[in-house]
């Protein structure tokens, strides 16, 4: 069975020659959408040719995707021409829907909008304008302007959404679920996989926004009430969004949710010490019952630990995987470069110093009578220590092997020049020849 995020069943259509206009193709997701789907298939014919003329694009091709419509939808956009209409037997999506139908036309530029007539096809005009003039790879329009018709509960969800989803990213927009947009095909690659439910959009949103790469830009646009009854319900695809939401984030920038994680750990940890450390500091003594805190403490910072490795890790397999390695180059800024980590392991490699130092004499006081009398708290200050050592060290062991796999990485695309490499390789044995002669 063909993956749904693969290549279309049919030939694609020859690219555009350079310098001639794109060709937009404009897909329209239905599920029994027979009350509206006739009066947007019609604005959209009749946007068409505005679209061509002002918008900078040679053609637009539009189809329709029934996603398993139990109504006359299907008959009733079977009745226009110069459209193309898709049938899916059975519901598998509002996602689904819209990347067969890029699949049904594969354009240089896609774009979608929702059956329910709550967008104008005719801002199509100025959404490929700023994505061909400005020179963007995602351009959204937005819903949450002053004259927006959208219901209260949703607008605050989306609301909500956009500000988590600007903390995690750095970058904002004000809808990320935004049902009508353009893109360019080229760009569709760095957004793959998407799914096939209602949080497509969100997912495509979060993604692009997460990708750092991708240009993308927000047009307001007028949004009337829908004509039909919505499919969207709030908690179930609330609960989805914010899981899409939070997804790409963890695949490709994971310390936007760990760092702040790392750092709750550590300050509970700080709190927990809080008062043993105050009592050393005034009597010079520990008691036992602190021993408590301190194991509660070294148990939350070993999480974070745990919890930093891991992100170290996951950063540079992330990058890896997106062909961005290169932002942990040594001549590069970051806080997960491998040059960075260095200091992070010659600080374990202190902390464990420090632990094997206090517990040196009741070491060598075992040898000789065969018991110690070293004090509880000097015994966890070389355990967690330790084990803080030896996590560091496997994680710079794991970046090792992954700097490795970085390095094949050319070869394995096809990007490097192995014969170039060869003649280079013997050039330099048959110099170490002759100087060893």
């Amino acid at each position: 069975m063909q993956p749904r995020d693969m290549p279309p069943p049919s030939p694609a259509p020859a690219p555009a020659a350079r310098g001639s206009k794109p060709r937009l193709t404009i897909v329209i997701p239905a599920l029994n959408e027979e009350a509206a789907i006739g009066a947007i298939v019609e604005r959209c014919l009749a946007a068409s040719a505005e679209i061509r003329e002002q918008a900078g694009v040679a053609e637009v091709h539009i189809v329709v995707v029934s996603d398993g419509s139990t109504d006359r939808t299907v008959e009733i956009a079977r009745g226009f021409s110069g459209i193309d209409v898709v049938v899916f037997p059975e519901n598998r999506g509002y996602g689904a829907a819209i990347k067969r139908g890029w699949q049904q036309r594969p354009s240089e530029v896609l774009g979608f909008l929702d059956a329910d007539g709550t967008c104008d096809p005719r801002f199509f005009v100025p959404l490929c304008r700023e994505l061909l003039e400005g020179e963007n790879d995602l351009v959204l329009g937005g819903r949450m302007g002053r004259d927006s018709q959208m219901p209260g509960i949703r607008r605050l969800g989306n609301t909500l959404f956009a500000l988590l989803l600007g903390l995690l990213s750095r970058r904002s927009v004000r809808d990320v679920a935004s049902g009508m947009r353009v893109l360019r095909r080229d760009a569709l690659a760095r957004l793959l996989p998407l799914p096939d439910g209602l949080h497509f959009t969100p997912a495509m949103s979060a993604r692009a926004l997460m990708d750092g790469e991708l240009r993308i830009a927000e047009l307001e646009m007028p949004y009337a009430e829908r004509v039909g009854r919505s499919k969207l319900k709030v908690m179930r695809d609330g609960l989805r969004f914010l899981r899409v939401i939070v997804t790409a984030a963890a695949f490709v920038k994971v310390s936007r949710l760990t760092v702040p994680l790392m750092l709750l750990l550590v300050t509970i940890a700080a709190a927990v010490m809080a008062a043993p450390s105050a009592f050393y500091l005034a009597h010079g003594r520990l008691e036992e019952w602190m021993f408590y805190r301190f194991a509660l403490a070294g148990m939350l910072g070993m999480i974070a630990a745990s919890l930093l490795c891991a992100t170290i890790v996951t950063e540079h397999v992330s990058a890896l995987t997106l062909l961005r390695y290169r932002d942990f180059g040594s001549r590069t800024r970051g806080l997960w470069r491998y040059e960075n980590l260095r200091v992070l392991f010659a600080v374990a490699l202190l902390f464990a110093a420090i632990g094997a130092g206090l517990n040196a004499p009741g070491f060598l006081d075992l040898l000789e009578t065969g018991h110690t009398s070293v004090h509880w708290s000097r015994v966890m200050a070389g355990v967690f220590s330790g084990l803080l050592l030896v996590q560091i060290a496997i994680t710079l062991a794991s970046l090792w092997i992954i700097r490795a796999l970085h390095e094949r990485q050319p070869y394995l695309l096809g990007r490097a020049e192995p014969e170039r490499e060869v003649v280079a390789l013997g050039a330099a044995e048959l110099g170490d020849e002759e100087a060893r002669e």
